[in-house]
């Protein structure tokens, strides 16, 4: 009883510092996990295929791939129907992407009738282009489903990659008063893009699926230059309030000073911090910094896991049992000081219970707790100079 009432303080004063910070909120929303990129592309395609008067997809990248290819030919088909399709992804996203969007592929699929803009392509000589990127990974269908999450339109999803493996993510399907909150940041987005103003208001919402929880949610946004420190004070405050347990799984926790001290604060409190991060990953720099930061929080009391299963590209955390965050930002300085990111925060306990067990299935089979012998062990010499010396550029980045 104690813990239980614990937990309601700590999900009542994280809703209260939301708000504070001007996050939207939205009663009685579908929500639906989705742990799987075959479960999310079925239902995506499923929902768009069902649509009647737009489409609108904003993600960091579209790889020029066999599952991007089957979505714009399905994209395709709806505008013959009738059907308006708007797309805006991420200029830099798509250049350092493994197979881009080339330039014939684009007016191929602009000849087709589907809108597509890139976000803030690099013009020289004005570097801070690289600054402020679109990180979302956004859909709207007709105003009544949205999804978001961490993936982006890509194969590696679905068969994973050669030299990591199988890659692992977390998205959501929403539908309810919540999918108005996204259909907004598409438009600001959009009008970036394309100067058109999209006013299209709230729909009638989806009814429920069986497996979605009804649930009460916060959206958080990033915008740079509008909302440039709510997100990292949105996090941060989710930790402060914990009073048993925190959960993390994020790809790129090389952390902030105002989430790291957060940490810090709750192992100082005797709250249980485990995290979890990918033992392999797409960026070995990266790596290096996440291992040092790692390291001190497994010497302050947290219970660190490498996942080994592939590359856990998850942005997920739960406190005390009550309620959960899943969207877009990673736990870096990019996501939380550079990017544009969107994340939802979920007081549901069958949610949070649903990440909790997923979490705990993959302690089990496929990780290792770091421990001071395996630091030794797993990190070689030359990987922890590597981390000490770019924390403080990575961190900052």
């Amino acid at each position: 009883m104690v813990l239980c009432a614990y937990a309601q303080q700590s999900s009542e004063a994280t809703r209260q510092a939301l708000a504070k910070l001007g996050a939207d909120f939205y009663e009685q929303c579908g929500v639906e996990l989705l742990p799987t990129a075959k479960e999310k592309f079925r239902l995506l395609f499923d929902d768009i295929a069902q649509a009647q008067e737009y489409v609108h997809l904003d993600y960091f990248k579209f790889q020029d791939d066999s599952i991007c290819h089957s979505l714009f030919d399905l994209l395709a088909q709806k505008v013959e129907q009738g059907v308006r399709v708007r797309i805006v992804f991420d200029a830099v996203g798509n250049q350092y992407s493994d197979q881009p969007l080339g330039k014939d592929y684009l007016n191929e699929i602009r000849a087709r009738g589907i809108e597509i803009y890139a976000f803030d392509p690099l013009r020289f000589p004005w570097v801070h282009h690289f600054v402020h990127r679109n990180h979302h990974k956004i859909a709207v269908i007709d105003g009544r489903v949205a999804y978001t999450g961490g993936m982006n339109v890509a194969d590696y999803y679905l068969h994973g990659k050669p030299h990591i493996g199988e890659w692992r993510d977390m998205h959501l399907r929403l539908s309810g008063p919540v999918v108005e909150g996204y259909e907004h940041i598409f438009e600001v987005m959009w009008y970036d893009v394309s100067g058109e103003l999209l006013c299209l208001g709230a729909k009638h919402p989806s009814p429920l699926s069986p497996t979605a929880s009804a649930a009460s949610v916060a959206l958080v946004s990033r915008m740079p230059r509008h909302h440039s420190e709510n997100m990292r004070r949105a996090i941060a405050a989710a930790i402060d309030n914990a009073k048993d347990n925190v959960q993390i799984v994020n790809p790129y926790t090389t952390l902030t000073r105002t989430v790291r001290r957060a940490l810090y604060r709750a192992l100082k409190r005797g709250v249980r911090l485990q995290v979890m991060v990918s033992y392999n990953g797409d960026a070995a720099i990266t790596q290096n910094v996440q291992a040092i930061e790692m390291h001190k929080l497994m010497k302050r009391g947290a219970e660190v896991y490498y996942y080994e299963g592939g590359f856990h590209h998850s942005k997920v955390m739960t406190i005390d049992n009550t309620f959960c965050c899943v969207g877009t930002t990673n736990m870096d300085g990019r996501s939380l000081r550079n990017d544009y990111e969107v994340s939802l925060f979920i007081f549901d306990a069958a949610s949070t219970r649903q990440l909790q067990e997923i979490f705990h299935r993959d302690i089990l089979e496929h990780c290792f707790m770091l421990t001071p012998k395996l630091w030794k062990e797993r990190f070689p010499t030359s990987e922890r100079l590597s981390g000490r010396f770019f924390t403080p550029i990575r961190s900052a980045l």
